[in-house]
């Protein structure tokens, strides 16, 4: 024996302090988080009295966040639909450990399936019906809340893809599909078996508001359903548990007594040994598990929340990228209308030197082609002059042959002048002015073309405004301009109908003197500009096949000697004349 002394001596003995294992269970939180919770942190603490040395923490999620949460070993258990099951177990090793007893149904162990329900005075009553409606469920995931009801389509002969106007997917909580119907939101949703039934069991909803399509009533269960039943919801053990840990936390569950509070608040009666989930199986076999993903924006919310720095990286890498690729844009742009702006530039450049090329070609042929004329010109004047004094010598000066004569000498004289201002013209030099009476150059150039307007059955008329008088200006000039223009108006009438049931063919002068500038237009009905009126007054540029493109250049060049202006329009664009067509050549020049 130990002295008392000795044994006073004499080490006390440290207690063994088992480590506590911590598992996290997470839990379909097809209610919401809050009641998630509620629902089975009970069932929680009884596997911790039940299998000593763990500590259980209930982990609500829906089903993205529990495909995340196992890939990143944040939990170790799960509680979720075997739908959910078998997708996870394709990328997911875990062991199945229990299925669930409904606490309605006596029990049943079959007790998912889809509840489609429509408001009660709805006019939807079949499957039928629902082709082209809108609908709700909760999300492509969810056996019950949509993948069910799809299997029941497909068997039925149609096509969901296309069968229905659209489906959204709300999530979770699972009240607002139901409400979404009371609410007429929506023509039908797609609801877990039995949800209606507790929302009317806890006052949320009346029955009288609301009716099942294809409904159905297994023996022995409580609520309608408009599909067939699959297994109840499975609890299964990730591959980090150990398989001695997963036996215990498997017994515990056989264990569960039926009227054990953390039965009565999960909803079951106990669980039961996993049972076949053949019918899953085959039911993803008819969808070839060509679920619709989730929506977009979902996806990309649930990524945010996870990797909230990487997401707002990328944000901001996006928004430069964004601003750097409008900036290039910009300055693509810019420099594309630059070089665009460049080549129509040259083009001009190049029309331009063409053009004058083409002016000092035709000033050498004018210059000599005037030369050449003006000696044949004058021996016609001279001839015709000593014609007539040879009549006027004889007594003869009053002969028809006389006349003719003098006629013959001044349209000689006319041609004369004309062909030195064309002289003038190919060598830039300022025509002499003189004394100017509009009126008889009108006259004058009307008469030349008396004959023409007879045979086309041209209605010529004449307007004069204003008290007339004489400005200074260039009169074989003038001349040309308003013959130039007659000539236009007869050529562009000279193809239109001359038949009884046609349009009369009209030209209109009209000359007006007002106090501070000579104004006279030239108008016609025929069929009006074949082009912009800038180009037409280009030198070279013609509509006409045997045009040459001067005509109208060197009427402005004319009129631009007199300080005055030419502008060309259509009729029905001018407010100088009412006709609906035809065109309009308007000269104004300052007194």
């Amino acid at each position: 024996m130990l002295s008392p002394a000795s044994a006073q001596h004499e080490p006390l003995a440290t207690p063994h302090v088992e480590a506590v294992q911590t598992f996290r269970v997470g839990v379909l939180a097809n209610h919401g988080v809050q009641k998630g919770k509620l629902r089975w942190q009970p069932m929680m603490e009884y596997l911790e009295q039940n299998v000593p040395g763990t500590q259980f923490e209930v982990v609500p999620v829906d089903f993205d966040e529990m495909s995340h949460q196992l890939l990143n070993h944040e939990i170790q258990f799960i509680v979720t639909n075997p739908g959910q099951y078998l997708n996870l177990s394709t990328n997911f090793p875990l062991s199945w450990l229990a299925t669930m007893k409904s606490d309605l149904h006596n029990g049943a162990t079959f007790a998912i399936g889809s509840t489609i329900i429509v408001r009660a005075d709805s006019e939807l009553y079949t499957l039928q019906d629902l082709e082209g409606k809108q609908l709700v469920a909760s999300d492509p995931q969810a056996l019950g809340g949509y993948q069910a009801a799809i299997g029941l389509f497909h068997r039925m002969g149609y096509t969901p893809e296309n069968f229905f106007h659209s489906i959204r997917f709300l999530g979770f909580p699972l009240e607002p599909l139901v409400y979404q119907v009371r609410d007429g939101t929506v023509d039908a949703a797609i609801t877990p078996f039995c949800t209606l039934e507790e929302m009317i069991s806890d006052g949320l909803v009346s029955a009288d508001d609301f009716r099942v399509i294809h409904p159905t009533q297994p023996k022995g269960y409580d609520c309608l359903v408009s599909t067939q039943l699959y297994p109840n919801w499975s609890f299964a053990a990730a591959d980090s548990v150990s398989p001695a840990m997963t036996q215990q936390i498997a017994q515990a569950l056989y264990d569960l007594p039926a009227d054990h509070i953390a039965a009565k608040t999960a909803k079951t009666l106990g669980w039961t040994a996993p049972i076949s989930q053949l019918k899953v199986i085959k039911l993803f076999k008819e969808l070839q598990l060509k679920m619709p993903p989730p929506p977009l924006h979902h996806t990309m919310l649930k990524w945010m929340e996870r990797n909230k720095e990487w997401g707002i990286a990328l944000l901001l890498l996006f928004l430069v990228s964004t601003i750097y690729h409008l900036w290039l844009e910009y300055k693509f742009r810019e420099k594309s209308e630059y070089l665009l702006e460049t080549e129509r530039q040259l083009k001009d450049k190049a029309l331009q030197v063409e053009r004058m090329q083409s002016a000092a070609i035709l000033g050498e042929i004018g210059s000599g082609l005037a030369h050449e004329l003006n000696q044949p010109i004058a021996a016609i004047t001279q001839y015709s002059e000593g014609g007539m004094m040879s009549l006027n010598h004889q007594g003869k000066g009053e002969s028809e042959m006389y006349e003719l004569l003098a006629k013959v000498n001044a349209q000689s004289v006319r041609a004369g002048a004309v062909v030195h201002r064309i002289r003038g013209l190919l060598k830039r030099r300022t025509s002499a002015k003189e004394p100017l009476d509009m009126t008889h150059v009108v006259n004058n150039a009307l008469v030349l073309f008396k004959r023409e307007f007879t045979q086309q059955g041209i209605h010529l008329s004449l307007q004069t405004s204003g008290e007339p008088y004489q400005i200074m200006g260039d009169e074989v000039g003038m001349s040309q301009v308003l013959v130039n223009l007659l000539k236009n108006s007869l050529d562009a009438m000279s193809d239109m109908a001359t038949s009884p049931d046609s349009e009369q063919k009209l030209i209109a002068v009209q000359l007006n003197f007002n106090p501070n500038q000579l104004s006279f237009s030239v108008i016609d009905n025929g069929p009006g500009l074949k082009g912009d009126a800038s180009e037409l007054m280009a030198s070279f540029y013609t509509t006409k096949e045997q045009g040459l493109g001067l005509g109208l250049a060197i009427c402005r060049d004319v009129v631009t000697q007199h300080d005055g202006k030419l502008s060309i329009s259509n009729c029905n664009t001018s407010p100088l004349t009412t006709w609906s067509r035809g065109c309009v050549v308007s000269i104004t020049i300052p007194v």
